[in-house]
């Protein structure tokens, strides 16, 4: 089968833009979530022709700052989903989105009443509270972690909602997610098997980017997208170049006509070498 062709575009392109906008597991990590020296180096190649690397991810804060020193990146992350804009330089959280608890709440009891035994953690930013029941453990943020026998009766602020279940997937998940729900927040999913994140409504990685966008004076054709996975869609169509990776969800495969090689190729690498070199 042959390989798609990084630099080939099928649709209107601008040159040269000026904020790159990358999701980074599954995008810009490596499978072994590394920054390969070939990507560090397209990174640095299009920060020197003026452009503005911005990370736009679901992880916290206190997990992107060490891939910002692998990746020689500085400035502004968007974390958490867009929930979270994040000072790289000050490890300062300039801006935070958090999630109403009424609306947690009733989100919470439709997956618990749709999904038996599902368990239940909420991202306060700097930390993660969670219930018994949720077993998803990652090791780096283990030191992060306060077990609470409700995340919901917690009076601490949080910016995301997370529901996981090893008996489904977060696709079947977010199926059994009642429609009134999901119109009182968002709900997507990062990737990482029976996992649903939920945020406040209208909080999306897209929505954070624009105000970033903003901020710069730069408009969205002037922004290369790239990401993997239903949470990073929106990105993907709000900027002027929205390049899926090869490996990305079938969902974004099927919205996103334009592509690159996968994470573990250089993907984001690849278009950034022809964009920028």
């Amino acid at each position: 089968m042959r390989r798609p062709d990084p630099g080939r575009r099928t649709l209107p392109a601008v040159n040269s833009p000026r904020i790159v906008a990358t999701d980074l597991d599954g995008t810009l990590l490596t499978s072994d979530r590394t920054v390969s020296p070939r990507t560090r180096d397209a990174l640095r190649l299009a920060r020197a022709a003026g452009a503005v690397i911005v990370f736009v991810t679901a992880r916290p804060p206190r997990a992107v700052r060490e891939i910002a020193e692998q990746a020689g990146v500085t400035g502004t992350a968007i974390c958490s989903n867009g929930a979270i804009v994040y000072d790289l330089d000050t490890d300062e959280i300039i801006e935070s989105l958090p999630l109403d608890p009424g609306a947690a709440r009733r989100a919470a009891r439709a997956l618990a009443e749709a999904l038996p035994g599902v368990g239940l953690a909420v991202e306060t930013g700097r930390g993660v509270l969670a219930e018994a029941a949720y077993t998803r453990r990652v090791p780096e943020d283990m030191p992060f972690y306060r077990e609470v026998v409700s995340v919901l009766e917690e009076a601490e602020p949080f910016v995301k909602l997370l529901a996981h279940s090893p008996a489904h997937t977060a696709d079947e998940m977010i199926a059994a997610v009642p429609a009134t729900v999901k119109g009182l927040a968002e709900i997507t999913q990062s990737g990482d098997g029976g996992l649903v994140e939920i945020s406040a409504p209208g909080v999306t990685k897209a929505a954070a980017l624009d105000r970033v966008c903003r901020a710069h004076g730069v408009p969205a054709g002037e922004v290369v997208a790239f990401g993997d996975m239903p949470n990073d869609l929106a990105v993907l169509t709000y900027a002027g170049l929205g390049y899926a990776m090869a490996n990305a969800h079938e969902t974004v495969l099927a919205s996103v006509p334009r592509r690159t090689l996968s994470n573990d190729e250089h993907g984001v690498a690849a278009v950034l070498e022809r964009l920028y070199g």
